[in-house]
Order: C-alpha cells, then sequence, then structure tokens
C-alpha cells in the first residue's frame, strides 16, 4: 500500500513532511495526463488564426483561459501534494482519484463558460469591448443556474479531495504518521472544508436569491480572498508550534 515504510525516516522531507510517495503511480499518471487533457480542452483556440481578426477573438480568450486553468491547476497541485505526501495506491484511491478525474472532465466546459461570460460582463461595465457572440445568457434566471453548474462540480472536485486525505488519516498508524503530518493532514482536510463551503454557499444563494441579484452566488467565492490567508496563517503557526516541540 505505502512505498519505503521500513525507511520512512530516511525519506525526504518538505515542509515537515516525509514524503512516502516518491515514485509515480499508474493511478496518478492517469491523472495528471486527465488534468492535461482538461487544460487542452481549455486551450485559447484550436485553430490557428487566418487573419488578424481571428487572432484578436483568439486573444480575448486569455483571460478566460488563464482563469480556468489557474483553477484547475489549484486541484491538480491538491492531488500531487497528497500523492507525495502519502504515496498510497490502493482500491479507494482509484475511485477518488477517478471522480476526480470524471468531475474536471466533465467541469472544464461549464469552467470555461463561466469565466468567458464574467470576464465579457466585467468588461462591458468597465467600457471593454469583448466577444460575448457564442457565450450568450439571454435571461437573467441563466446566471444563478450557471452558478449552481459551476458550484455542484467545484464542491464534487473539494470532497475528492477531501475524502483522499480523510482516506490518509484512516491509515495514520500504518502510514505512521508523526504528531505534525498528523496535524498538518487535518489542516489540510480543513483547507479543503473551506474551499467546498463557499462552493455550498453560491449553490445556495443561486437556488434562494431572487433572480433581480444575479450575480450574487458568485461573491460567496470572493470570501475565500479572505477567509483562506486567515485560515493558513494560523494552521501554520500551530505547525511551526508543533514542529519547534518535537
Amino acid at each position: 500500500m505505502t512505498r519505503g515504510q521500513s525507511h520512512i525516516d530516511d525519506l525526504p522531507v518538505r515542509d515537515g513532511f516525509r514524503l512516502r510517495g516518491l515514485e509515480m503511480t499508474r493511478i496518478e499518471t492517469f491523472t495528471d495526463a486527465a488534468f492535461a487533457f482538461a487544460l487542452t480542452l481549455l486551450v485559447v483556440s484550436l485553430d490557428i488564426p487566418a487573419s488578424y481578426g481571428d487572432l484578436m477573438i483568439a486573444l480575448k480568450g486569455i483571460p478566460a483561459f488563464a482563469l480556468s486553468a489557474l483553477l484547475l491547476m489549484v486541484f491538480w497541485s491538491g492531488h500531487n501534494t497528497w500523492s507525495r505526501r502519502y504515496g498510497l495506491d490502493d482500491g479507494l484511491t482509484v475511485v477518488l482519484s477517478c471522480l476526480l478525474v470524471f468531475t474536471v472532465l466533465v467541469y472544464v466546459y461549464p469552467l470555461k463558460f463561466l469565466f468567458r461570460s464574467l470576464i465579457a460582463v466585467f468588461g462591458a461595465w468597465l467600457g471593454f469591448a469583448v466577444d460575448f457572440d457564442t457565450f450568450e445568457i439571454t435571461r437573467a434566471a441563466q446566471v444563478n443556474h450557471l452558478f449552481v453548474i459551476y458550484g455542484l462540480g467545484f464542491v464534487t472536485m473539494c470532497a475528492a479531495i477531501i475524502l483522499l486525505n480523510l482516506h490518509a488519516w484512516h491509515l495514520r498508524e500504518s502510514l505512521q504518521l508523526n504528531e505534525l503530518e498528523r496535524y498538518v493532514t487535518k489542516a489540510e482536510i480543513g483547507a479543503w472544508l473551506v474551499l467546498a463551503g463557499a462552493g455550498l454557499l453560491s449553490i445556495v444563494l443561486a437556488l434562494t436569491t431572487p433572480i433581480s441579484w444575479g450575480g450574487l452566488p458568485g461573491w460567496a467565492y470572493s470570501l475565500l480572498a479572505v477567509v483562506m490567508p486567515v485560515y493558513g496563517t494560523l494552521t501554520g503557526r500551530r505547525a511551526k508550534a508543533i514542529s519547534l516541540s518535537s
């Protein structure tokens, strides 16, 4: 299930965590390939621009591509960090990783649609011309529906990472997690729960707020800009204290 347990104290350490997953497993390779494919689907333009006008249209898609790719990289990084820390390669790991992969591939087009739509709306507010022809929202109710679809994908991917970390927590004895590693594992679960909470709040707002308040569900994610740094600071201080006392 794990590799190098007999020499666990000789493993390389990153941020106080001994890395048990130095060798990539087949499910990790598969997951990486799925994220790479999802990024390919997000690409700015599938066709080489044939004219200056086509080039300008393609370049308008760069901000949406960048934001979408950045968000996918957050989840890829979460899975990669988990893989490096624990090195698990059992049945439940495969199932949860496949859940993450499935959601990413289903999620990629709603993600791109949402960011292109938001950028078009903000661009219009700021007086910038942004091509919106292929991503038109014709009714206000569609905005809330879009946030429900986006939120479901976001929460599901968070849930996959949470469950992977819970799986590692349940195997903490066989993984020989020390006090710091146990705390970091719980802190990681907490961080992803915070992220999932923002997604759930957005879904609730999208389902319950008046249509005239369109866009409010999106502001639920803005809370993360405050909550996550505070959470990271608090958990980081605690982890440092545990490290110094060890």
